[in-house]
């Protein structure tokens, strides 16, 4: 064997992707890294700031000051202080002088009412992960096991196609075989293009993942109304007249009508409260943006891949509507980019092309491969020429025979062909 084969043997065989060492079921990411971020803030900025009001509260006791009258004695004020924080009711007066109340009670709760929203922010996230994620996950792993499987079928091909060429007595035959294979789509395996195809058909993933983001954009949108409606009518009031003239004490004469009280965390409360709303209001477009990104292809995705044999999802437009499941599963690849072996090497072969003068000539990897192991420069002159060397009609629209043709190629007796051949 030559030193030349040799260098070819060894470089095809380098370029074969190795077994992966382990199972890739634990780390795929069924979640995309806006989602992730989404996640986080909604749920864990509220959890936080709750968590920090809590901690001041209890180490700092009352969250109100009542001015009780100067004949009170502690354990009195001490009761007013209580009396007053479990009733929160402000009582005043109208322009026309009847007396009104004004429930405060929505300050109490606040610190809860954060929880809820923490708990409502979560759903979307359980509706992914239980709806839509075992899908989601068995399609992945099996989408980035055929992408890969595929690239290494192309690279063994053209090894089996170097041991046939050199034990070949009839080279002109040899090659005659070959191109009558590209046009007649033998190097090709449909099994993944047809899947991916189906999956342009079908919608669940699709209708889950708007159905998350929009549940997400409608809590977020309540949740700033909730703390507009308790700005409007409640953040703007520290200040309240308590009555505690009730039960017994109500035919006591030397008890106020009206004890002012006023609210010692108010501020805290305020802060937390346009925290919590300016985050929420700054997040409402990337749920947009998340829910958009299914209006558009991943088409740098896609065209890496179509140098491998039977991917011409963009060359052949086979690419319809994209709010389907094919894209989410392409989003979902992208986020899973580093599992994806093939890809470096696709990306590699797909700017080695770019850069090749007969670009034309070099339609998928095997093309490529064949060129890199030196099988072109054996070729016969006749079949650099023209395609009409072995008998075949020139193609009308001036591509290279080794381009991938239309769909009408696929049909049954090329199939039959290659079972008889």
């Amino acid at each position: 064997m030559s030193l030349s084969h040799t260098a070819a043997e060894y470089m095809l065989s380098d370029a074969l992707l190795p077994d992966p060492g382990g199972s890739r079921a634990k780390g795929l990411r069924l979640e995309l890294p806006s989602d992730r971020l989404l996640k986080f803030v909604t749920v864990g900025l509220p959890l936080f700031l709750v968590s920090l009001a809590f901690a001041r509260e209890f180490s700092a006791g009352s969250q109100i000051s009542c001015f009780s009258p100067a004949n009170f004695t502690g354990k009195q004020s001490a009761y007013v202080d209580t009396a007053c924080w479990d009733s929160l009711v402000h009582h005043g007066f109208d322009a026309e002088g009847r007396a009104v109340t004004k429930s405060l009670w929505a300050l109490k709760v606040f610190p809860y009412s954060l929880l809820v929203v923490a708990v409502l922010m979560y759903m979307p996230y359980l509706l992914w992960r239980y709806a839509a994620a075992p899908a989601l996950h068995s399609d992945l792993l099996f989408i980035i096991d055929e992408l890969d499987k595929s690239y290494n079928r192309s690279v063994r091909l053209v090894q089996h196609m170097r041991k046939v060429q050199q034990a070949s007595a009839e080279p002109e035959r040899f090659w005659e075989e070959y191109e009558r294979a590209r046009r007649e789509r033998y190097f090709e395996f449909p099994l993944l293009e047809r899947y991916l195809t189906c999956k342009q058909h079908a919608h669940s993933l699709a209708f889950i993942y708007i159905l998350r983001n929009l549940l997400l954009l409608f809590f977020l949108a309540a949740t700033c109304l909730y703390l507009v409606f308790l700005h409007l009518n409640i953040f703007f009031q520290d200040e309240f007249s308590c009555s505690i003239k009730t039960g017994l004490l109500q035919a006591e004469p030397h008890v106020p009508a009206l004890i002012p009280c006023k609210l010692v965390f108010f501020s805290v409360f305020q802060l937390i409260s346009l925290s919590v709303g300016g985050v929420y209001v700054l997040l409402v477009p990337v749920v947009i943006y998340n829910a958009l990104q299914l209006c558009q292809w991943d088409k740098g995705l896609l065209s890496v891949y179509e140098m491998l044999p039977a991917f011409d999802l963009l060359s052949r437009k086979m690419l319809t509507c994209p709010v389907n499941d094919l894209n989410v599963i392409l989003l979902f690849l992208r986020a899973n980019i580093s599992e994806l072996t093939s890809f470096g090497r696709l990306n590699a072969v797909n700017a080695l092309r770019e850069a090749t003068p007969d670009k034309q000539d070099i339609d998928t990897v095997v093309d490529f491969m064949t060129l890199l192991a030196g099988l072109e420069t054996t070729k016969p002159k006749h079949h650099l020429c023209s395609p009409e060397a072995d008998g075949s009609a020139p193609l009308s629209n001036g591509a290279a025979p080794g381009t991938k043709p239309g769909v009408e190629a696929m049909g049954k007796a090329s199939r039959d062909s290659l079972g008889s051949a």
